[in-house]
């Protein structure tokens, strides 16, 4: 078994088939961060729109890509044209061979253990970024995220996973509502940082570029530094662990509903 969420900053963990092995080393220096996990599904394929046709649900695979190839996909894809810092485990969705969607996880935040009794930093991940295409079927989102929860439970020692929705943007997360993750209410708010060139990155994303994100520091060696301030998001947790069920010390909560018909997500 290899502790995911202890890898050493240099490594990436890919799993292929039913096996967990070490590939290359870490080249996401430089790459943003978001602040929360967003995904990039149009509101009318969530809804059952779409083109047509598109390919079963049991048509679709998930494995591990290289972390370039989910970058640029992320970059050139992604509404938010941001890929994030300290990224740990890249899932492609595929379909006929055809790379048509992106799975993102990362450390957890700093302090996200701390919503689990006795749990260390290592035991969580965060689900980062999550990007289907068109091509893919209604649902798959939710089948997606089911392959790497299993994935993780059965060859890993991570413990939880973490996720947040963006209420700014409409978002409720429910995939997560979907698939069964306990909903903990709001995050603490928390600003991302602008280096003069538009890009919101997240803390960590600057800590893997700099070895640090402090503002005065970054400020002393000549980096224009201005803080974009966020608001709360929502939270979900998911215990990979079942054993862990009764640690999780905030109580879980309804799921937001909105009240109007809401198909953006998360």
């Amino acid at each position: 078994m290899i502790r995911v969420g202890g890898v050493e900053p240099s490594t990436l963990i890919f799993v292929r088939g039913s096996t967990l092995r070490q590939l290359g080393r870490d080249q996401n220096q430089g790459c943003v961060g978001t602040g929360g996990v967003v995904e990039a599904r149009p509101a009318s394929r969530q809804a059952g729109g779409g083109a047509s046709p598109t390919p079963a649900l049991q048509e679709i695979e998930v494995k591990p890509i290289p972390i370039i190839v989910a970058r640029d996909l992320i970059i050139a894809h992604h509404y938010l044209h941001a890929f994030p810092g300290g990224t740990r485990l890249n899932f492609g969705v595929f379909v006929d061979r055809k790379l048509l969607g992106v799975l993102t996880l990362e450390v957890g935040p700093m302090e996200a253990h701390r919503l689990v009794a006795g749990a260390l930093s290592e035991d969580c991940m965060t689900l980062t970024q999550l990007w289907m295409s068109d091509a893919l079927p209604n649902n798959s989102e939710s089948k997606v995220i089911g392959v790497v929860q299993r994935e993780l439970r059965r060859h890993t020692l991570v413990k939880f996973l973490i996720a947040y929705a963006d209420p700014s943007r409409g978002h409720l997360g429910t995939i997560y509502q979907a698939a069964n993750w306990s909903y903990t209410g709001h995050s603490q708010a928390m600003p991302l940082y602008d280096l003069g060139d538009g890009v919101a990155r997240h803390s960590r994303t600057l800590g893997h570029i700099f070895g640090t994100h402090s503002k005065k520091y970054l400020r002393s060696h000549g980096i224009k530094v201005k803080l974009v301030p966020q608001s709360p998001k929502h939270r979900y947790i998911y215990l990979l662990d079942k054993s862990w069920r009764g640690r999780l010390k905030v109580p879980a909560l309804p799921y937001p509903k909105s009240e109007v018909s809401d198909h953006g997500d998360p």
